[in-house]
């Protein structure tokens, strides 16, 4: 669901081992020639991003990260212990990044299954923020037919009202306790989050 990526700067060597394996790697690979090429990977989430460079990059304060995006390795160190460390930070990352989603004024915290607005909190169930994730990640109108696929993985011939229900359910949770009835929005073409 949330893409994490790793920028190898200027460390050909060590992208090119990387890159040998990256099937098996549960990240992305990106090889920076230098600072100026990262920068201009403007459209990737770099905060949810580890930097892998010789040196550690200037442009960490300009393009608004922090020491915990940027990994020093000290070699001499087995693929294992690399692949260890980038795994590690990459959870700390993935697991700050999860805390705080912002939604049209909420905060949706994956790791505890929270939502929230100023002091009410809400506990939600795996499937609704499913549902609440990919509505608002895509900003579009989405039809019972593409979420029984994208949600559930039905097939687009089946019967069901799972999709309209758990909809339904999640709209009364959220006006009930936040008092808005216009969170998830429904209009002929689908349901969506402006």
């Amino acid at each position: 669901m949330i893409n994490q990526y790793v920028f190898i700067i200027n460390f050909s060597s060590l992208y090119d081992l990387l890159d040998e394996i990256k099937e098996n790697l549960s990240f992305k690979l990106i090889k920076c020639e230098n600072e100026n090429d990262f920068s201009q990977n403007s459209n990737l989430d770099k905060k949810n991003s580890l930097i892998i460079s010789k040196s550690i990059p200037k442009l960490l304060l300009k393009k608004n990260l922090t020491e915990k995006n940027y990994l020093t390795l000290d070699f001499p160190l087995s693929l294992i212990k690399i692949l260890e460390l980038i795994n590690i930070r990459l959870i700390k990352l993935r697991f700050n990044y999860q805390s705080k989603i912002n939604i049209k004024g909420y905060v949706l915290d994956l790791n505890s299954k929270n939502f929230s607005k100023n002091d009410l909190n809400l506990k939600l169930t795996e499937k609704e923020i499913e549902i609440i994730l990919y509505l608002n990640e895509t900003k579009t109108k989405h039809n019972v037919l593409d979420l029984q696929k994208n949600i559930w993985g039905y097939a687009p011939d089946m019967e069901t009202h799972t999709v309209e229900t758990h909809i339904y359910r999640l709209r009364k949770k959220i006006n009930n306790k936040f008092n808005v009835e216009d969170f998830i929005l429904s209009h002929e073409n689908g349901y969506f989050i402006e």
